[in-house]
């Protein structure tokens, strides 16, 4: 039993690298959207379709995985495509011409898909063998490696730093690690400790996961508000300096951290369902404040109460699609993460096509109204029959940490 117990606590450990290693690069093709426009002189009519190549190429790669999921362990495909996406990155910050541009965030946004679709499933899957919530913390991490990548962002912008020197050192070290921590990764058990037989499968129907399909899209809509959005709108907008303007991304990753950090313990306390709704209310009151603000320093209070509210939607929404199709978590995570790009898929061109025809204050006022629908589907986070709050726990024979 302590093989197995410190089997899995390996695994959590080495997922948790890689959600970090993802938070590292994208904070760092985000913050310097900026800097990849001036580089390779993407007009701001055009900077909205590259935004929405990368997620649509996204969509794709998460699709392809579902597929790949049926003959191969996810194991397997985060542990190749995660190298291909720092690479990309490396990619997109070395040439200089429109076409290298196109080919780099077109690599990114297929790898990427595979990579966010594998790393979930692991994840739900390592959650239903522990039988208790800690899918926030995974996400956690991701939270904290997008500190690190925004705050690298920040020096780079600082020291004026090539793209280059920038990403080329950070892909030299995240590669080496998250290949030797890919050693440990843990597949979904085919009998889970916490059960005596494998879950009966159940087919995915998408009309049971589309709730969550929805809330998915909304929380992206808004996440890719900030993360694509938040340098621009606190320079034009809010005439700060290219050097402040990383700040807000940053901020955001803090408080989604410390959100994400004491997260689980909420779900155990109150159900994800309460959980997900204090967020989406916290999530709205930020996007007021950042339509409102008349300053750069408003404007990142804003984005810091955002970062509070937004953190928990995501990974409970994973977590539900876990619960609601045992024995098909695979397919139900692959499709719902489909929905991640819907929402960056609308929420960046959206955002820009309003902030061109009508105001950038006012823009930002169409995701707060968004995610603030995550209220009607907050049930579907309740689905029974495993629900990770007090008195939901379901038993298991030994505490794995």
């Amino acid at each position: 039993m302590d093989g197995i117990d410190g089997r899995l606590r390996h695994g959590r450990a080495s997922l948790a690298v890689s959600f970090f290693a993802q938070g590292v690069v994208f904070a760092l093709l985000v913050t310097r959207i900026p800097a990849l426009q001036d580089r390779y002189g993407v007009s701001d009519g055009m900077l909205p379709l590259f935004l929405a190549a990368v997620p649509i190429l996204a969509g794709v790669g998460s699709v392809t995985t579902e597929h790949v999921l049926k003959r191969v362990r996810p194991s397997v495909v985060l542990r190749w495509v995660q190298p291909a996406v720092c690479l990309a990155l490396v990619g997109a910050g070395s040439g200089d011409r429109l076409w290298e541009l196109a080919v780099s965030l077109a690599a990114f946004g297929i790898c990427v898909g595979g990579l966010d679709a594998s790393m979930n499933v692991l994840g739900v899957s390592l959650q239903h063998t522990y039988g208790r919530s800690i899918m926030l913390g995974f996400h956690a991490t991701y939270s904290l490696g997008g500190i690190l990548g925004a705050s690298l962002a920040w020096v780079g912008a600082h020291w004026h730093l090539s793209l280059v020197v920038l990403y080329g050192p950070a892909a030299a070290v995240l590669i080496p690690v998250v290949l030797v921590a890919s050693r440990w990764y843990v597949d979904q058990e085919q009998t889970p400790k916490s059960e005596g037989a494998a879950a009966a499968p159940v087919p995915v129907a998408m009309k049971l996961l589309l709730p969550l399909c929805m809330v998915m899209a909304f929380a992206y809509i808004g996440d890719s508000t900030v993360s694509n959005w938040s340098p621009k709108y606190l320079q034009d907008v809010l005439g700060s300096s290219d050097q402040l303007s990383t700040v807000p991304y940053n901020v955001y990753m803090v408080t989604t951290l410390l959100g994400r950090a004491v997260g689980d313990f909420g779900v155990r306390r109150f159900g994800a369902a309460a959980v997900v709704r204090a967020g989406s209310l916290l999530a709205m009151g930020g996007f007021a404040v950042v339509a409102t603000a008349p300053g750069a320093w408003v404007g990142i209070l804003g984005f810091t109460i955002l970062g509070f509210g937004l953190c928990v939607i995501v990974p409970q929404t994973f977590a539900a699609a876990g619960r609601l199709f045992p024995g098909a978590s695979d397919a139900a995570i692959a499709r719902l993460n489909v929905f991640n790009y819907v929402g960056f898929l609308i929420g960046s061109p959206l955002v820009g096509a309003l902030g061109d025809v009508w105001s950038y204050r006012g823009a930002m006022l169409v995701p707060m109204v968004l995610v603030g629908a995550t209220l009607l589907y907050a049930r579907s986070f309740d689905a029974d029959p495993a629900r990770y709050g007090v008195g939901h726990e379901r038993p298991r024979t030994a505490d794995v940490g």
